[in-house]
């Protein structure tokens, strides 16, 4: 129909608007666990202000994630059925299994014990209460685990064979063990959980940097922002190690999604291109080294992709029928990949300034922590899409297509107009979290004091944190 999306681009559309919501929540539940974790336990142990403060406030936030993410991911799982009830038949022996624990092993487990963090302070004893904090921590990245085992598993699927179910060819599960733990598994969640530390550590800093840029004696607030960096100097740096291997382990694995993050057409050797800037229109649609004003390192590619052999063949775009969009994997891939360099570049200030014990005096810095508060789930996001978009046009590689997947009864005016509700529903969601989230600050704003004393929240002395204190 006329102004309609196809059924299958919006009903991918869709699921690509509501994952992508929805993971922005989970990745700060993911990512600020650790956080809480520690807060919770300084707070049980030394009974300081300055813990109780960031334990109090950064929980709030918290308990925002685990909502948000609860209602933006539920309708995920219906989607697999309204509109994608191919993947559904053929897949569900594999996928029911994770899911289900996802739901009972992990969501349950962070409920509860989120739960007791909120409500609970005076009603159990200071174990039981950082046990909670633990607990909490220890759901969130398992849920995170039991949905990355699904998706591992879509990229490259192991553990089952196909056989014939009512006339048509299913998935049967053969080796939970393998299906489980598949090649992909390790290194995408190791990737997933390090990149939401990365972005809930600019988070937390650049939260943290606005509190000390308009107040510059919140001891709290100077601490948090030395602990993000501290996060960050580890973290960031790691990403890109563990992401050059990953990149490797993508090209063994699925070779068409490799050729498409690199704009590599022609089987052969392949450049590395470290830069990559488009010269026109084309160029963005159709980014081909010969369109591009690139910074390339000759065969560097193919070196990487070898693991040691600059002149090692690289499979192009053009071994393969039908390819994925190349250029939201080329570009989303690069930007992935510069914005890790820059929160690289943001810890190692951010530690040269701590190691000067000038952190809280150089607004340029505070305003560049500021600047790049979101930036992280920005890269985050970059980086899913590349994995997802970057499979097509398998839903499962190499098994089933998507076209085979997505529903054949689903119009176009059905698929195009739940697209559009989902994407008026989820605006008003973010919305509704960035209102709270606005709440929450000015609130700790008001509740600043420059002067701070010992026990203005019942507890004990504020520890030392630095030389501007």
């Amino acid at each position: 129909m006329a102004g309609f999306l196809s059924p299958e681009l919006a009903s991918r559309a869709q699921f690509g608007w509501t994952i992508s919501v929805h993971i922005i929540f989970a990745a700060l539940s993911i990512g600020l666990a650790p956080f809480i974790v520690y807060f919770t336990w300084k707070d049980v142990r030394t009974e300081s202000a300055v813990y109780a403060r960031l334990q109090s406030f950064w929980l709030k936030i918290f308990a925002v994630g685990f909502v948000m993410g609860t209602v933006t991911g539920i309708p995920m799982s219906f989607q697999f059925g309204t509109n994608f009830p191919g993947f559904s038949e053929v897949a569900g022996e594999l996928i029911g299994g994770p899911l289900a624990f996802e739901a009972k092993m992990a969501f349950f487990l962070e409920a509860v014990f989120l739960g007791v963090l909120l409500f609970g302070r005076d009603r159990v004893s200071d174990l039981q209460y950082v046990a909670s904090s633990v607990l909490v921590g220890v759901g969130a990245w398992l849920s995170g685990f039991w949905i990355l085992v699904v998706n591992a598993w879509m990229q490259t699927p192991r553990g089952y064979e196909m056989i014939s179910r009512n006339g048509m060819e299913v998935a049967r599960l053969t080796d939970p063990v393998a299906a489980f733990f598949n090649p992909r598994m390790g290194w995408m969640y190791v990737h997933m959980v390090n990149a939401a530390v990365v972005s809930v550590a600019l988070f937390v800093g650049g939260v943290a940097a606005y509190f000390v840029w308009k107040k510059r004696d919140a001891t709290a607030w100077q601490l948090a922002l030395k602990m993000a960096i501290a996060v960050l100097l580890v973290t960031a740096p790691l990403q890109a190690v563990h992401g050059d291997a990953y990149a490797r382990h993508v090209e063994d694995t699925q070779p068409q999604k490799f050729a498409a993050m690199e704009g590599h057409y022609e089987t052969g050797q392949a450049d590395l291109h470290l830069i990559a800037i488009p010269t026109s229109p084309d160029s963005i649609t159709d980014p081909r080294a010969e369109n591009l004003f690139t910074v390339s390192i000759p065969g560097v590619a193919s070196f990487l992709a070898s693991g040691g052999d600059f002149g090692a063949e690289v499979t192009g775009l053009d071994a393969y029928e039908e390819n994925p969009p190349v250029p939201l994997v080329f570009w989303s891939f690069r930007i992935m990949v510069g914005l890790g360099f820059l929160f690289i570049g943001l810890a190692l200030w951010g530690g040269v300034r701590l190691y000067q014990d000038r952190l809280s005096e150089s607004d340029r810095y505070l305003k560049s922590m500021m600047a790049t508060t979101p930036l992280g789930f920005g890269a985050l996001l970059t980086g899913w899409y590349v994995t997802e978009i970057g499979r097509q046009p398998w839903v499962i590689q190499d098994v089933l297509k998507t076209s085979e997947a997505a529903s054949p009864t689903l119009s176009s005016a059905e698929a195009t107009g739940t697209l559009v509700l989902f994407v008026v529903v989820y605006v008003g969601l973010i919305l509704a979290a960035l209102a709270v989230l606005k709440w929450l600050i000015e609130d700790e704003l008001d509740r600043i004091d420059v002067h701070e004393r010992p026990g203005d929240s019942g507890h004990g002395p504020i520890p030392e944190v630095g030389g501007d204190d």
